[in-house]
């Protein structure tokens, strides 16, 4: 098979930035990374000549998707994933963790186990790839239910767990839960040992449960400030723990809607770079038109980029990781390098795959992302196959040279 060499590009490996450089991959791993000057091209290479004001990253990872195009993952279908899987690469994102909602058991049973087979068969190089599984309920608290539907909600239930695990054939990486709740702290104890990590999230957990969950083995913050008890002078809630305590790693919709930029700000200054990482939280209406959508079996309002129940509570989002991306630069005035550590380096250090996603270098899969000089999405690759052209596949072939 061919070597693929993406020519005259600014990299961003995620550990250095590379002016004028060249970044070299066969099938789905990257070979070679280097300066233009020092480029001796191999025999049967397949050369791709770009803009010197476009720039490389490492594909983004989202960690918290329900859907898009139309598809949820809770539709538990071959089609759905393959929908989700084909069309994120358009937003910059080349691996996710299919999210669940809290549903009747055998629905979420029916989901898991379409994950678990979509991964094993059918993700194949060229579309974004699943990680795993975020399981987002239903071991959650009524009061801070937010879209999650609350007739479904359970008390946190290891051996339930243990059977859902094995159906989804360890494919369960994270899992949102309200520690507060009846046997939460055993239960945040056993996702620990047993290496899933346990997030806190549509939650009424106090400053001081919180604590709790975090000596427990809890890592995460399910969408900083979104579904959990507040900040308060008095009671610092979920989220001042979040802010102030270095053990748990922060989702944030970096949308302007569901946090006002100003304390997604505030939140940066106080977590750090390297703590916080960009989700979308995004449901099946996404890419579409206004309408009305499905949500866990509930009817959600889309308008003018706003997602909402009939009561109007928020239900997810429509936002793209790439407008998330460029968002938080706007927002906070970061550089383009820590908007990468926040979309690429953390997620995949979060969930155990940094050792093969979230940065570029030798060795790693050839997920890439080329933005242009307004940072919108060029072209990504998804383990070394082209998943997204802007101009579609008529207009492939003037960026290609065979050498």
């Amino acid at each position: 098979m061919k070597k693929t060499l993406l020519k005259n590009i600014e990299i961003y490996t995620g550990e250095e930035v590379i002016d004028n450089g060249y970044l070299l991959f066969k099938d789905d791993k990257i070979l070679d990374i280097g300066l233009m000057k020092d480029l001796v091209v191999p025999e049967n290479t397949e050369e791709i000549n770009l803009e010197p004001s476009f720039k490389a990253a490492p594909g983004f990872i989202d960690l918290h998707i329900h859907g898009a195009g139309g598809a949820d993952t809770m539709d538990a279908t071959t089609e759905a994933l393959s929908t989700m899987a084909g069309i994120l690469p358009a937003e910059g994102s080349t691996s996710f963790l299919a999210t669940t909602i809290t549903q009747e058991i055998t629905s979420i049973e029916v989901a898991l186990k379409n994950v678990a087979n979509y991964r094993k068969h059918h993700n194949l190089a060229g579309e974004a790839e699943i990680l795993g599984i975020h399981l987002e309920g239903p071991f959650i608290n009524a009061k801070r239910a937010g879209a999650q539907p609350i007739k479904h909600i359970l008390e946190p239930d290891i051996d339930l767990f243990k059977h859902w695990q094995k159906l989804a054939e360890n494919g369960i990486k994270l899992v949102t839960m309200a520690p507060e709740q009846k046997n939460g702290l055993e239960f945040v104890r056993y996702l620990n040992q047993s290496g899933v990590i346990a997030s806190i999230g549509h939650s009424d957990a106090t400053y001081e449960e919180t604590i709790k969950a975090v000596e427990a083995g809890a890592k995460h913050v399910t969408h900083l400030f979104n579904g959990m008890r507040g900040l308060h002078h008095r009671e610092p809630g979920i989220a001042g723990a979040a802010l102030l305590l270095k053990e748990l790693m922060v989702e944030i919709i970096a949308d302007g809607i569901h946090v006002r930029p100003e304390m997604i700000q505030l939140s940066l200054r106080s977590k750090g770079i390297d703590r916080m990482i960009l989700i979308t939280d995004s449901m099946r209406a996404k890419c579409l038109k206004n309408g009305t959508y499905d949500l866990g079996g509930q009817d959600v309002a889309v308008k003018d980029g706003i997602a909402l129940l009939e009561n109007g509570t928020l239900a997810g989002s429509i936002l793209k990781m790439k407008d998330s991306f460029k968002n938080i630069m706007k927002f906070t005035g970061i550089s383009l390098v820590d908007a990468i550590q926040m979309a690429s380096i953390n997620p995949a250090k979060q969930i155990n795959v940094y050792d093969r996603k979230g940065s570029l270098a030798p060795g790693k899969d050839a997920d890439i992302v080329i933005l242009d000089d307004n940072y919108e999405v060029f072209m990504t690759f998804c383990r070394g196959k082209i998943a997204y052209k802007r101009g579609g596949e008529n207009q492939q072939n003037e960026y290609f040279e065979s050498g």
